[in-house]
């Protein structure tokens, strides 16, 4: 009995850690091809249409409502392997994002399953002076999801091993010293000069 529990935990982990990303892509989204023997023009990154279709070199529009993208990434081997013998081909999703707050260049941008997170950054320019680097979050249909950067920088997990999905935003906050650095100046100004008065009136 012991054993077979044991065996029905590790099957779940197992079952888990292989369904944990599986998820959809949406029209806007994109998917990236790459052969790495074939010489005719497959290699590159084809966009999901909003009737939820994509067209592919050869192997013609495929069909990507309701399927994960582990189911669609089999779906196009598959269609591949039939027509080439044994291709090097990597299929990967390309995430619609949106960087927001302290970074050079906000905005929208791809970003594929298996970047790491410094290179999702770098599409945006890199951070700037102000950013607070110790509190970057997600933010996924309006709830925020904290997460913890210096780990996932740390370990160099992909896009695909933090749990990024598609329309989600990164936004790197302002560092609160520099938010409030007038007000901080005032404060320290004041007590600098009651501190002030206060010697020169005892003084005398």
């Amino acid at each position: 009995m012991k054993y077979l529990s044991v065996f029905f935990i590790v099957t779940i982990l197992i079952f888990a850690s292989q369904n944990l990303f599986a998820q959809n892509l949406n029209a806007g989204d994109g998917i990236r091809i790459s052969f790495l023997d074939i010489n005719d023009l497959i290699t590159g990154d084809y966009y999901i249409q909003p009737n939820g279709l994509v067209n592919l070199p050869i192997i013609g529009a495929i069909d990507t409502k309701n399927k994960d993208f582990n189911r669609l990434k089999l779906e196009i081997e598959s269609r591949y392997d039939s027509l080439y013998k044994d291709p090097h081909l990597s299929v990967n999703a390309l995430f619609r994002i949106n960087i927001l707050g302290e970074v050079r260049n906000p905005g929208f941008y791809y970003v594929s399953d298996y970047e790491k997170f410094a290179a999702i950054l770098a599409f945006a320019g890199g951070t700037n002076e102000n950013a607070d680097l110790d509190n970057i979050t997600l933010i996924r249909n309006n709830q925020q999801i904290d997460i913890d950067i210096n780990k996932i920088i740390k370990v160099g997990s992909t896009a695909n091993e933090f749990g990024l999905q598609s329309g989600d935003q990164v936004f790197v906050p302002r560092d609160w010293w520099v938010s409030n650095s007038s007000w901080i100046t005032i404060v320290a100004s004041a007590v600098a000069l009651i501190v002030t008065s206060y010697a020169i009136f005892f003084q005398h």
